[in-house]
């Protein structure tokens, strides 16, 4: 699981995610006293696709959700992905 920061908890998270199996991605808070590791690499890439999706809701119909129905809606989320990853 990819998170940020503010979930970096042992009890409430990263407990119950090593429970079922999972690896965890979160950083450290800076006044922890066990840091723990993580893979950045991967940390990063949920960063640019975060970064996507703010930059995709920046446009009024994507973010209202202005089309009704769900074919329109995602014709209109292929046009503006592609303008975001053309410019």
């Amino acid at each position: 699981m990819l998170a940020d920061r503010a979930y970096d908890a042992d009890d409430r998270i990263i407990g119950k995610l090593q429970a079922r199996e999972c690896i965890a991605v979160i950083p450290s808070k800076v006044n922890r006293l066990k840091i723990c590791d993580y893979d950045k690499e991967l940390y990063k890439a949920r960063h640019l696709i975060e970064n996507f999706f703010a930059k995709l809701k920046q446009f009024r119909a994507i973010a209202t959700r202005y089309d009704k129905t769900a074919r329109n809606f995602l014709d209109a989320i292929y046009l503006v992905a592609s303008y975001i990853l053309l410019t």
